[in-house]
């Protein structure tokens, strides 16, 4: 107990430095799950499809928490708004355990579409990625500060300020996520893509092209 205090204290007194290290983990982590040296084991690609739909599962319930969570503190209801954006927050941790088991043992996965299709996707996809990696600090700055303080202290604090833009950019990146969710999974389908062309998946058309046209293979 006294150790939780001291913690507790401790991140109260600096919640931004606490902010940091939290985040610094997770990008270090979801990077790490990329590259070869990451430390998961290799899982099948039944389960890489079974924890791709309970991500999405796990996402919806999330986003649903969240705004559930803004429908109570625009009535003041603050008890239940944490209820809400703790389970919100719950959910995501959820998230990232699979997220980095499903990247770091299994596989990805490029959308088979072309045109316009294809460009949406990867726009939509890329507003994702970068919205996730937004809200990484400002959830769990609002998170910290919520943890730490009483309802009262709050006001006193960048909490209000901080939690408008983590629910504005971490709503809208679940929303973007399940989008292309069911666009990769139950729209146009997909294959299988490795982890060095999923970090390049901005540059997705060339991509493709090096791999279908054989010609890319020899020197002129």
């Amino acid at each position: 107990m006294a150790v939780a205090d001291s913690l507790q204290s401790r991140a109260r007194a600096n919640p931004r430095r606490v902010t940091a290290v939290l985040s610094a983990i997770g990008y270090v982590l979801v990077i790490g799950a990329f590259t070869p040296y990451a430390p998961f084991p290799s899982i099948s690609d039944d389960l890489v499809i079974l924890l791709g739909d309970a991500i999405a599962v796990v996402n919806s319930l999330a986003l649903v928490s969240i705004l559930v969570g803004v429908r109570y503190i625009k009535r003041g209801e603050v008890a239940k708004h944490r209820a809400a954006m703790l389970t919100a927050f719950s959910l995501i941790m959820v998230f990232l355990v699979m997220y980095l088991l499903k990247v770091g043992g299994g596989f990805e996965k490029s959308i088979l579409a072309d045109g316009l299709v294809y460009y949406a996707y990867l726009v939509m996809l890329a507003i994702h990625i970068v919205l996730s990696a937004v809200a990484v600090p400002v959830v769990l700055h609002a998170v910290v500060l919520g943890l730490t303080h009483s309802p009262s202290e709050l006001r006193e604090t960048s909490h209000a300020r901080v939690g408008r833009i983590a629910v504005a950019a971490w709503s809208l990146s679940l929303f973007l996520g399940i989008v292309t969710y069911l666009m990769l999974n139950h729209v146009y389908m997909w294959e299988k893509m490795g982890h060095s062309a999923a970090l390049l998946l901005a540059v997705g058309p060339s991509l493709r092209a090096l791999r279908i046209d054989p010609s890319a293979d020899r020197d002129d």
